[in-house]
């Protein structure tokens, strides 16, 4: 049966308790809906609660939900129990305490998202395997770090690293270690970047953490800070540490609110126009509310780049991207990303990177 994970506001006044409470009802009751509870979260300091709840589709679990106790989730999402388990640690009920009638979880969801992305500044077509060992060796200790601060690896990908974190104080340690670990191994064709952000598993999107993935994804790819986290994961940091700031390290980058609003803007914008060979800054302009001056002034403070660099940077990293993962030809790389002739791709990679893409062996 499909896997559902679903969101309860919970009203003012309403504990974990209560929350354990509803749970047991749907458990006494969920063989008439042909469904099965298999746990839940409780976050009281946020207001809301989350069920894992195996249904024959969303009606049904509304259905159990609604003649249990009468709280109807506010949005339910399609879930994979693997991924989920990978975020949050586990699909199944606590064991519950001796002598204990109801199972009490007073558990946030709520996760700090890492994305960890091993860039290049040039490429090779010489000495391809000592990159290649380079890459192995961050790949390891990128991993043991993470095991280290208590970090769940969710996904990886070729040079991406997508981690599940309880603690914020324990994310952001990692992110310091990771980039401690990197700075003492000079490796001039890589860089890391990292982005961090926080929030709850099931939002107005169809995927678990989507809006937050893809702010670290974004906090990652364009802000010109190494490590970049939002102002929500400062002030988290501060409220678990006593209001202690963050440590100082090299190149750390937080977003205040406008930036953060404007970085969505920006990158929903571009991802939307990539591929569109007659783009120009005044495409941007005008879709994102800004005069020439402001968009300068704000891409160059956020990114560190002008606006005519940050989209070609942004293709130039995409069609990477593709070539790196699906091996596909130049011609089809350079239109799927908005150049207008494979000749002048080749010729602005070669610009960037230092190498033909003809020349680059990517496997």
């Amino acid at each position: 049966m499909p896997l559902f994970l679903d969101l309860h506001e919970l009203p003012e006044g309403i504990t974990a308790a209560h929350v354990a409470e509803m749970h047991q009802v749907d458990l006494d009751l969920e063989h008439k809906y042909n469904c099965r509870g298999l746990t839940y979260w409780c976050d009281e300091k946020r207001k809301a609660a989350f069920c894992l709840i195996e249904a024959p589709n969303k009606q049904a679990l509304i259905n159990l939900h609604e003649n249990a106790h009468g709280a109807i989730p506010t949005r339910i999402i399609e879930v994979n129990d693997t991924i989920v388990e990978s975020f949050l640690g586990r699909i199944q009920d606590p064991e519950k305490s001796k002598n204990v009638k109801l199972n009490i979880i007073n558990d946030p969801a709520f996760r700090t998202i890492m994305v960890v992305k091993i860039k290049n500044k040039s490429l090779r077509d010489s000495n391809i395997n000592i990159l290649k060992a380079a890459l192995r060796g961050y790949s390891t200790s990128i991993k043991s770090i993470t095991t280290q601060f208590n970090g769940r690896l969710v996904k990886q990908e070729v040079n991406f690293f997508l981690i599940s974190f309880e603690s914020v104080s324990d994310a952001i340690h990692c992110g310091i270690k990771i980039q401690q670990t990197h700075n003492r191994v000079i490796t001039p064709d890589l860089e890391f970047k990292i982005g961090l952000s926080a929030g709850i598993p099931v939002t107005d999107k169809e995927g678990i953490f989507e809006d937050t993935i893809k702010t670290s994804d974004y906090l990652s790819d364009i802000a010109k800070g190494d490590y970049s986290i939002t102002t929500a994961i400062k002030d988290l940091y501060e409220g678990e540490n006593q209001n202690n700031s963050i440590p100082k390290i090299k190149n750390i980058h937080v977003l205040n609110s406008k930036e953060e609003v404007f970085m969505r803007q920006l990158m929903a914008y571009t991802e939307k126009i990539r591929s569109h060979t007659t783009t120009s800054v005044s495409d941007f302009e005008e879709n994102l509310g800004y005069s020439k001056s402001q968009l300068f002034r704000t891409m160059k403070n956020l990114v560190g780049k002008s606006p005519n660099i940050f989209l070609r940077d942004y293709r130039l990293n995409k069609a990477l991207e593709l070539l790196q993962k699906q091996g596909r030809n130049i011609s089809e790389v350079a239109y799927q990303t908005g150049f207008s002739s494979p000749a002048y791709f080749s010729k602005c990679f070669h610009k960037k990177y230092g190498v033909l893409p003809s020349n680059v062996i990517f496997k």
